[in-house]
């Protein structure tokens, strides 16, 4: 089967009876691949984390070794679990509720409306999908747009042939470089909070200019890294029609429950609390009607033992004179400089290990009454951490949703490793120079 602009139609990448598409034809190259929306069987899926899940249970097990041979004392492994449990409760509730979400139609509904508002333009498309993930976690959360949103974005490629991986791109790059402006927008902005001790207007005050000059760095470079005219394939995406729903009353509730998520974070409840909440309701109705939806790869254990074991392998490696290193790099001079070097050893460190262990360490050496450096740091662990995959927890959920390794039936892309770190680096470069540039003029 053909249709136009060379396309040529994978019947193998079929789902839903939509079609991925790659260009062929004389005038064909190997372009920067598009990468296809398709159906990833759990074989195949299992075959590409495997090295992944070693490496999450090596790190815990090294973790819970140090615990129990005292390298990491049991006060200090009590209180670093003790800090990130509501992360880990957040984490397990929320991937439960994403999952029953995409069965539910919900993202396939959302993402027709979006495309239907860019009208085929892919400027336009590129500008509200840009909009929408920037606010989602400003005022939400980074992680909250990784879940809420990858669904959305995976279904609007599927169901209009736009770019897949540069929607994609658009909800990883802005979830992170997004998260400066409100207390709310990042954990390690909540983590934080008592050290800094702003109000979230006095907090936005600070940090506005710091987060305009990260969001143009990333618009930037996603037109011109996956956006622009040569990563996509067609001149004008097709406009999709909104989908028929196959089980109305569990899109109704998916719906209310979506719903209920955003207005409850935005009120200010705990988001652990407020992604528990919605994850109850949810696996109460597929109890009682969707019985079909339950099962073990709802939980997603590989994200908990990692971060487990982050949290206990980080502090013991802390210990053993890394701190001081740290204290070294970052320097107690209460100046521009010291602002500086803390966003930069924040960054470095954040894509070495992950975000949230690199805020904790890096924030035990600032001195106390050093807000601005404080502040640096905080970009350094916000913006910068997206060139390795394991550098933040949202990055993480989302080559984990993107990719489809959690579920056989869901919608995926390929992301290919090499240009990902490539491109990211680029960004972070940019968008933590310019992020650290403002503040320093503003502070």
């Amino acid at each position: 089967m053909t249709v136009p602009f060379g396309i040529r139609v994978d019947r193998a990448a079929t789902f839903y009876g939509r079609t991925a598409t790659q260009r062929s034809g004389p005038d064909s190259r190997p372009c920067e691949t598009i990468a296809a929306v398709s159906h990833a069987s759990p074989e195949r899926a299992a075959r590409r984390i495997a090295p992944l899940d070693r490496v999450r249970f090596g790190i815990l097990a090294a973790g819970l070794l140090c615990w129990a041979t005292g390298l990491l004392p049991h006060a200090d492994a009590v209180a670093s679990l003790t800090r990130v449990a509501p992360l880990l409760l957040f984490l397990g509730t929320v991937m439960v509720m994403v999952v029953i979400l995409q069965h539910s139609q919900v993202f396939d509904v959302a993402a027709a409306g979006l495309a239907r508002l860019g009208r085929g333009n892919h400027a336009v498309l590129f500008g509200c999908t840009v909009a929408l993930a920037a606010a989602t976690t400003i005022f939400l959360n980074l992680d909250t747009t990784i879940v809420l949103l990858t669904p959305v974005m995976l279904a609007l490629a599927r169901e209009t042939g736009a770019p897949g991986l540069a929607l994609g791109m658009t909800t990883v790059w802005l979830a992170n470089t997004a998260s400066l402006l409100l207390p709310v927008s990042n954990l390690t902005n909540l983590l934080a909070a008592d050290r800094i001790g702003l109000t979230p207007l006095e907090f936005a005050g600070r940090m506005w200019l710091p987060q305009l000059a990260a969001l143009l760095a990333t618009a930037g470079c996603l037109w011109w890294f996956y956006w622009r005219r040569r990563h996509r394939e067609l001149d004008v995406y097709r406009s999709p029609s909104l989908p028929p729903v196959a089980d109305r009353p569990l899109f109704t509730v998916a719906a209310v429950v979506c719903a209920g998520f955003v207005a409850a974070v935005l009120a200010g409840v705990h988001i652990e609390l407020v992604s528990t909440a919605a994850a109850v309701i949810l696996l109460a109705y597929c109890l009682t009607r969707r019985r079909d939806l339950l099962d073990w790869s709802l939980f997603p254990w590989r994200l908990l033992v990692f971060v487990t074991g982050l949290f206990l392998l980080v502090p013991a490696i802390m210990s053993w004179g890394v701190a001081d290193l740290l204290s070294v790099a970052v320097g107690d001079s209460a100046d521009d400089a010291e602002t500086v070097r803390a966003g930069l050893t924040g960054a470095a460190l954040s894509n070495l290990v992950n975000n949230l262990p690199a805020y904790t360490a890096v924030e035990s050496v600032v001195p106390e009454g050093h807000l601005t450096p404080l502040l640096g740091l905080l970009i350094g662990t916000n913006v910068a951490p997206i060139v390795l995959p394991w550098a933040s927890l949202a990055t993480l959920l989302w080559f984990d949703l993107a990719t489809g390794r959690r579920d056989g039936g869901t919608d995926r892309i390929d992301v290919p490793i090499r240009r990902f770190i490539a491109t990211s680096g680029v960004l972070a470069v940019l968008a933590t120079a310019g992020s650290l540039t403002a503040l320093v003029l503003t502070g």
